[in-house]
């Protein structure tokens, strides 16, 4: 994992008895991008989910974003790694046009398309400065190759 200064570790994924992951959670891990994120979950949309806290999570801690104004996002791929990279794009793009962090997600996946409600705090209570707590600006996501799997990554925005 890539240590960034003041974040706080991820949350680690709780196991049952049988070894199966029992609870949702995000990681961030090193990338030539300078820092990838990582959603687990039981199903295709609650991964999305937790990658798009993990993105939150690499420019403040997402549990003091209030989920308190809330948007709708579409968007659609022709598989479930593009469609990760539009969905991480879509609320970078979100974060930047309405001054806004997110905290909460509600995704839904059907084939190739994703719908999701995004809930967060923006100008008004909690306004995204230039250069975040945690000194990232987040500027899009990509995906890369490694060994034994795919990831997304995101970009930080040059200094």
């Amino acid at each position: 994992m890539l240590p960034l200064s003041g974040a706080r570790p991820p949350r680690t994924a709780t196991r049952d008895e049988t070894g199966h992951m029992a609870e949702p959670h995000w990681e961030h891990f090193p990338h030539d991008a300078d820092v990838g994120v990582r959603g687990i979950g039981t199903t295709c949309a609650q991964a999305f989910e937790q990658a798009a806290i993990a993105m939150t999570g690499a420019i403040t801690d997402p549990e003091t974003v209030e989920p308190e104004l809330e948007i709708a996002v579409a968007c659609e791929a022709p598989d479930n790694e593009l469609l990760l990279v539009d969905w991480l794009n879509a609320l970078v793009y979100e974060m930047a046009t309405r001054h806004m962090l997110f905290s909460k997600f509600d995704v839904s996946i059907r084939g190739d398309r994703l719908a999701a409600t995004a809930r967060g705090a923006g100008r008004g209570r909690y306004f995204m400065p230039a250069v975040p707590a945690l000194g990232v600006v987040v500027v899009g996501g990509l995906v890369s190759s490694w060994p034994a799997a795919r990831a997304t990554g995101v970009e930080k925005a040059p200094s």
